[in-house]
């Protein structure tokens, strides 16, 4: 066994407790140890970040994927938007995020003469978050003053699409041209179901509340993935549209960058990558029979990652959440409505929240995010009467806490856990680059199941998932 990864260190947010609050983290404790995950899976690709080169990879990848793209339309005396969503700047510490929009002005502005190219960076329900990851990585200046961040409470602006008028965000749209800068990390694939992934954000980041509220309370998964695809499709978009870049992601860290005039071209290869290398990853952690979830990273609690899974998956990872031959995906709080007053399923082939997590520590992880779905069907532990306070004060999280007990301190809270569930089985959720850390025993177990899990998804899994997408390998 060898010692854990450094966890993704805790940062300032409004979202979150002041990190000098975050005494100690959950890999720190004894018992804990670390899987390279190509220990796990030894056909994960190689990546360039993290890497010895740091964030220059991304720079050199991002040229090297650029000078494919024709930018012709663009002209000195037009406007650029490069549009970016808060999720990327949590990846691997968002600095590969960050350097790769930082390269994408820089080469277009090479190219093309244009001096008028601005940042805007969507968000979700943190109406705020991007503002602080402006400023966290120095985009504002980077941009000349000409870097925002935009809310889906911002001023709207209607899009006409073949299924009726839909409302994007007018400062998105603000420019002669766009360009889409975004992830091929799956994230809530739970949700979207690795469908149209590279075109969710015009339906959600980059679009009013009205309209990317089909995703969370009227539609939910995953009849509105078509809201995305009908607004990029509409002839205003269509007539904006540049070209896209994407980070390409895999479980174990960044491979390379991947930019392309056509989005849909892009979106298959995204599907590809996300089916064929997190799959692995998510059919693993279905296997667990039982454990303790500790969250511990500077997230909304849905969105704190392990390997690249975030808790979120974890708690939907008894069902696959790749078959779309499965109708009902596993439910986490975007379909609570399918869920009663008294907490239980309205229909009896609902699936329930996933067994395998006896008990969920809540070392450190933000607000901002409706969670309470998660503490009332799953037994939490929080850490720190700060950290509940701060739960307590958040308009999205009133019930967190009503669900969910305080600890003193996280060695308390472990202890606690491993009494009341008599599982030493951990599985820990804080970000670590490359691999994961987990207690020892549950490092066995994984080593264990990982090579026919990896055989499963390469000879059945991964050929349903994709000719379910109409990508062919």
């Amino acid at each position: 066994m060898r010692p854990p990864i450094m966890p993704i260190p805790p940062r300032p947010s409004q979202y979150g407790i002041d990190p000098s609050l975050v005494k100690t983290r959950v890999a720190e404790l004894p018992g804990m140890t670390s899987i390279g995950l190509k220990e796990l899976f030894p056909d994960l690709p190689d990546v360039i970040y993290p890497s010895a080169e740091g964030v220059a990879a991304i720079r050199k990848a991002t040229e090297e994927s650029l000078k494919n793209v024709d930018m012709s339309k663009i002209k000195p005396e037009h406007s650029v938007n490069i549009l970016a969503a808060h999720h990327g700047f949590t990846l691997l510490g968002g600095e590969p995020y960050a350097e790769m929009l930082k390269t994408i002005k820089d080469v277009i502005e090479a190219r093309t003469g244009c001096k008028n190219i601005r940042l805007r960076a969507g968000v979700g329900l943190r109406f705020r978050e991007t503002e602080e990851y402006i400023k966290r990585y120095g985009l504002d200046e980077y941009f000349n003053g000409k870097a925002i961040g935009v809310a889906p409470v911002d001023e709207g602006i209607a899009i006409e699409t073949e299924v009726g008028t839909l409302y994007g965000i007018k400062k998105i749209y603000d420019a002669d041209w766009i360009v889409h800068a975004h992830n091929s990390d799956v994230r809530e694939v739970h949700f979207h179901r690795q469908v149209d992934r590279a075109v969710k954000p015009f339906g959600m980041a980059y679009a009013r509340i009205e309209t990317r509220s089909t995703y969370h309370q009227n539609l939910g998964p995953r009849a509105a993935n078509f809201t995305a695809r009908a607004i990029f499709d509409s002839p205003f978009v269509q007539s904006k549209f540049a070209f896209a870049s994407f980070l390409t992601v895999a479980p174990n860290g960044i491979i390379n960058v991947d930019s392309d005039n056509d989005l849909y071209a892009l979106n298959d290869r995204v599907t590809q990558s996300g089916c064929k290398y997190y799959g692995k990853m998510m059919t693993l952690f279905g296997e667990i029979d039982e454990c303790i979830a500790a969250l511990d990273f500077p997230c909304p609690v849905v969105y704190v990652f392990s390997a690249g899974v975030i808790y979120a998956n974890f708690a939907g990872a008894n069902t696959d959440l790749y078959d779309l031959d499965i109708a009902l995906p596993a439910y986490t709080w975007y379909t609570e409505a399918f869920y009663g007053k008294r907490g239980k399923p309205l229909l009896d082939d609902i699936p329930r929240v996933n067994k395998a997590i006896k008990m969920c520590v809540h070392n450190y992880a933000w607000t901002g995010y409706p969670s309470a779905f998660f503490s009332e069907h799953i037994p939490t532990i929080v850490v720190g009467q700060e950290q509940a306070d701060l739960f307590n004060r958040d308009p999205q999280n009133l019930t967190y806490m009503k669900h969910a007990m305080v600890a003193e301190d996280t060695k308390a809270a472990m202890e606690f856990a491993y009494k009341v569930t008599g599982t030493k089985k951990v599985l820990i959720f804080d970000g670590a680059m490359g691999g994961i850390n987990v207690s020892e025993p549950l490092a066995e177990f994984l080593l264990k199941k990982a090579p026919e899990v990896s055989k499963r998804v390469d000879e059945e899994l991964l050929p349903k998932w994709l000719r379910q997408r109409g990508v062919i390998l």
